[in-house]
């Protein structure tokens, strides 16, 4: 009996085939599921593309796209418009910033005018694609000619000439920027030089401003004027060292020997009386004198 056990437990694993059979693996029921699964994630894409129809290229979304996110974008309604009468809610609804639009309301308040509609270049704050953006809508409607017409006698001939003239010991920064090639700098740099000299008493010094351009100079010097010609004058009996180096024509060589000049000769009886000073060339003097007195 326990010999026919032994027997039957080893003979088991061979005999276990035959009484299991074994699964066979669907291959098609597999298929099918995958099919299903992609059925659904195609109706899940046009289901999310009909109910957001403008994110359709949300695919194609691109870095060079992600590198423009950021970028300033300019604001504002686009319109017809004349710089030298727009309104502050004009300007505004043109899209400029608070502080552009109190430059310009300044700048045409102290005289100033845009002739021609590239003039708004000059807008202190205005920036180059603002610039770009309002140019082809500018339209400038003077009352008065650019120029006005005034007529001038010479020995040789009688001729009418085109010119608006500006008071270079008058005028401020504003009244330089609206001349050709001027600009906020060289205004300032102008003025700056005018009161260090304590005012000009001919129109060429304007072409000794540091960084001015002689071409420029050449294309405004017919626009240039001096009504107003009086200049500060230096006492060379009693003015200082210090008093007169900071003049752009006497600088500290000559106001030194100025001063030692007078302490061994005694006051100076004319401002002439400069020439005697070795160091006082005549170019020197003849560009300082105006601006001396022995008063």
């Amino acid at each position: 009996m326990i010999l026919g056990l032994v027997a039957f437990f080893t003979a088991l694993p061979f005999l276990f085939p035959f009484f299991i059979k074994p699964k066979i693996y669907d291959h098609s029921s597999f298929e099918k599921a995958i099919y299903s699964l992609k059925i659904k994630q195609a109706d899940s894409i046009d289901t999310f593309e009909n109910r957001y129809p403008n994110n359709r290229d949300y695919k194609n979304y691109t870095s060079s796209t992600a590198s423009n996110y950021g970028s300033r974008q300019l604001k504002g309604e686009l319109f017809y418009f004349d710089p030298n009468t727009a309104t502050t809610a004009e300007w505004k609804k043109l899209g400029l910033r608070d502080k552009t639009i109190v430059t310009i309301q300044n700048y045409l308040s102290k005289g100033g005018k845009f002739y021609k509609k590239e003039d708004i270049a000059k807008i202190w704050g205005l920036h180059p694609d603002e610039v770009d953006r309002l140019m082809p809508y500018v339209q400038i409607k003077l009352n008065k000619p650019i120029y006005e017409i005034a007529e001038k006698t010479t020995e040789k001939a009688d001729f009418k000439k085109a010119i608006a003239l500006v008071d270079i010991n008058l005028a401020d920064t504003a009244a330089f920027i609206a001349l050709p090639g001027i600009g906020s700098k060289l205004s300032q740099r102008i003025v700056n030089f005018r009161d260090k000299l304590g005012g000009f008493y001919k129109v060429e010094q304007i072409g000794e401003t540091f960084g001015l351009p002689d071409s420029t100079f050449q294309k405004i010097k017919n626009r240039l004027t001096i009504e107003a010609n009086e200049i500060r004058r230096i006492n060379i009996n009693n003015a200082s060292i210090d008093a007169m180096k900071t003049h752009p024509y006497i600088r500290y060589p000559i106001a030194n020997a100025i001063v030692q000049y007078r302490t061994q000769h005694g006051n100076f009886i004319a401002v002439s009386d400069l020439k005697k000073i070795m160091t006082v060339t005549e170019d020197a003097f003849s560009k300082m004198a105006p601006y001396l007195t022995v008063d």
